[in-house]
């Protein structure tokens, strides 16, 4: 059993197929890291939620979570919302060790393969 999780954080939507591409990015991550547990959590209208993940990882007794914010920027709900959820989970989960990295939109690489779809663009 995996030892290790990463959580995909999004936004969520009303309309089921808005998931798809990030479905298919935890497919993706999920094939390049077998050892480590990928799953999909939402902020907000679609499910699981976030503290259902954590509750589900826990239980499951993985401890070491590194959460990715699969946001283009770091705008209220990465800096306002994001922070006080981690505040209540490890208050609640204190065994674990929940690792939260830049939101997917601000690093470096990410915004360099963007300007590449972007150029690629102008030569269709």
């Amino acid at each position: 059993m995996s030892q290790r999780a990463l959580i995909l954080f999004a936004h969520g939507a009303r309309s089921a197929s808005w998931a798809a591409p990030f479905e298919r990015l935890r497919d993706l991550t999920q094939a390049r890291e077998p050892g480590v547990r990928v799953v999909l959590a939402f902020l907000e209208l679609m499910s699981p939620r976030l503290p259902e993940v954590v509750a589900t990882l826990s239980a499951d007794g993985i401890n070491d979570i590194t959460l990715v914010p699969v946001f283009l920027g770091q705008g209220g709900h990465v800096l306002r919302d994001l922070p006080i959820m981690l505040d209540e989970l490890r208050a609640a989960y204190p065994q674990a060790a929940i690792k939260v990295v830049e939101a997917a939109g601000e690093n470096a690489a990410v915004l360099q393969a963007l300007s590449d779809y972007c150029v690629g663009a102008l030569a269709d």
